[in-house]
């Protein structure tokens, strides 16, 4: 894979990319302390600290082995009507589909997908997904993680971010900090974040992803303005 260049120039301004490298990231791991621990001789004041939606979902439990998902008839009818899209396949795969509609109720993902399939008939994409929500947004299907420990998982969305984003940054001296999402083909989606962070920005730094999208193992990324 390419190395990606550390400093990005956005807008006559330099910022640097530093991804931070952990161990696996599993269930109950204490997230914070990871945070603390693998940055704690890089951080400087003004940094920015952006943490990786899956790693933030894996250690709240939402790493589904498929071998534990029963998948409904109505997710095996409804996942063959999600669009493809080059950025991932999302919904569009039973496991995954039948994990939306555990999360989102069964009458939001069926409205959804009526006023999807009506309005895509029209040319306008993406009210699925606007109507089902962020949370079914987020979820990721199974065989596309780079991790071999989760490559045959769906990977939910991160529950509360809002709160999360706020309590990692009050336990680091209210740093700001955002959740990503963040792949290899240049999307970059500021989850939830702290401080009224500028969230178009983040998600131009990011956009190339410096943190990788394979077994990388570097779910933290820390943005740091370079001054003249």
């Amino acid at each position: 894979m390419r190395k990606k260049k550390p400093i990005v120039e956005i807008n006559g301004k330099r910022y640097l990319r530093i991804p931070i490298k952990t161990r696996l990231i599993k269930r109950g791991d204490d997230l914070i302390q990871i945070i603390k621990e693998t940055t704690k001789e890089i951080l400087q004041e003004n940094d920015i600290i952006t943490i990786s939606e899956s790693a933030i979902a894996c250690s709240q439990g939402r790493a589904i082995p498929i071998k534990e998902i029963k998948v409904s008839l109505l997710a095996r009818f409804l996942w063959r009507f999600v669009r493809k899209v080059p950025y991932g396949i999302g919904l569009r795969n039973p496991y995954s589909m039948e994990c939306a509609i555990r999360e989102c109720g069964k009458l939001r993902i069926l409205i959804a997908a009526i006023i999807g399939g009506i309005t895509k008939f029209f040319g306008r994409k993406g009210d699925f997904y606007r109507i089902a929500g962020k949370q079914a947004a987020m979820i990721d299907a199974p065989y596309t993680s780079g991790i071999k420990e989760y490559y045959e998982c769906v990977i939910m969305g991160p529950k509360d971010p809002e709160k999360i984003v706020k309590k990692i940054s009050s336990s680091l001296s209210f740093l700001p900090v955002a959740i990503v999402d963040v792949n290899d083909i240049g999307g970059s989606w500021v989850i939830a974040s702290s401080n009224k962070l500028n969230t178009q920005l983040i998600e131009q730094i990011l956009k190339d992803n410096p943190a990788g999208q394979s077994n990388e193992m570097t779910p933290i990324v820390i943005i740091r303005e370079l001054k003249s």
